[in-house]
């Protein structure tokens, strides 16, 4: 099918946008341009308060004054090159208050300044950090989750399978799982909004310091076994139909579900790779915050 008329015009709106394609730019520059296509979100949250776990910055999202919450431990997308605490302020305020539970968003190190394993090990200590300081974050540790999107969902697979503490839940925006990027839609949708082939091989490269990399666990969440997958979180995997990540996201909750997980896998037709922050103007966006946030509150109620 084609793009949504809504994913459409934006697609319109960023090519008219890019004089420069974006595999061209200095990792300086193109986060640069990334901030500067953000939307800010005004949408009111209970608390929002910046914390440091450990070196690591972070942003507590409380939706209540209540202090049993649980905790969706967010890693933000980006490639491992971009983005941060701002770029998904807005994912971050609509999940906390339509799952009802706080979210802490993660500022792990940034490629290529900090290669593999950077993100991943920020990742997995802001994880045990946030367990290990419940009280102050005024949330219940035996109820944690952890997500994001692309990158993020990366990063999310990746601590999940490292069982660095008890979780329920894993929420995977797209999430890339095999560095070695050979599934089907990474040239099927080659040149698609926003995602290309060529944009995603300038983050892996940016991000893997060799060949090697692509096979370690901690990068390529795809390649665990079915022992360690069996021992995963319920979760949900949310694909959009043209993105070059597609197939591998929907391939890693097919395993899942092969070895016993919960996994609800949905594929949103006629969005393109980036959708869900764009909850403010994509209908789909909206329809796949209220998904995933009802099975986080799921899991964590």
């Amino acid at each position: 099918m084609p793009l949504h008329p809504q994913a459409q015009a934006v697609a319109d709106f960023y090519a008219a946008m890019r004089t420069t394609p974006f595999e061209e730019l200095p990792p300086t520059e193109a986060r640069a341009l990334y901030s500067a296509g953000q939307i800010p979100s005004t949408e009111e949250v209970h608390e929002i308060r910046d914390v440091q776990a450990g070196s690591i910055p972070c942003r507590l999202y409380r939706p209540s004054a209540h202090t049993n919450l649980g905790l969706l431990v967010f890693f933000h997308g980006g490639g491992w090159v971009i983005g941060d605490l701002n770029s998904h302020d807005g994912v971050c305020r609509s999940l906390a208050n339509k799952s009802g539970h706080a979210v802490l968003a993660v500022d792990y190190r940034l490629a290529p300044e900090h290669k593999f394993p950077a993100a991943y090990d920020d990742c997995a200590a802001a994880l045990k950090w946030a367990h290990d300081n419940s009280t102050s974050l005024g949330i219940d540790n035996t109820r944690m989750a952890v997500g994001g999107d692309s990158a993020g969902g990366n990063l999310a697979a990746a601590v999940a399978l490292a069982e660095i503490v008890p979780l329920k839940f894993q929420m995977l925006i797209y999430p890339a799982v095999d560095m070695q990027m050979k599934s089907p839609s990474i040239n099927e949708n080659a040149n698609a909004p926003i995602l290309t082939k060529a944009v995603m091989t300038w983050f892996v490269n940016h991000y893997m310091n060799n060949d090697a990399d692509r096979k370690n666990m901690k990068a390529s969440p795809m390649i665990a076994s079915d022992e360690l997958l069996k021992r995963m979180p319920p979760a949900i995997v949310i694909t959009a139909e043209f993105d070059p990540l597609r197939d591998e996201g929907e391939a890693f909750g097919k395993r899942l579900v092969e070895n016993g997980v919960s996994a609800t896998i949905t594929r949103y037709n006629g969005a393109f790779h980036g959708f869900f922050n764009m909850i403010t103007i994509l209908d789909d966006a909206q329809s796949a915050h209220a998904q995933a946030a009802t099975l986080l509150k799921k899991y964590l109620d």
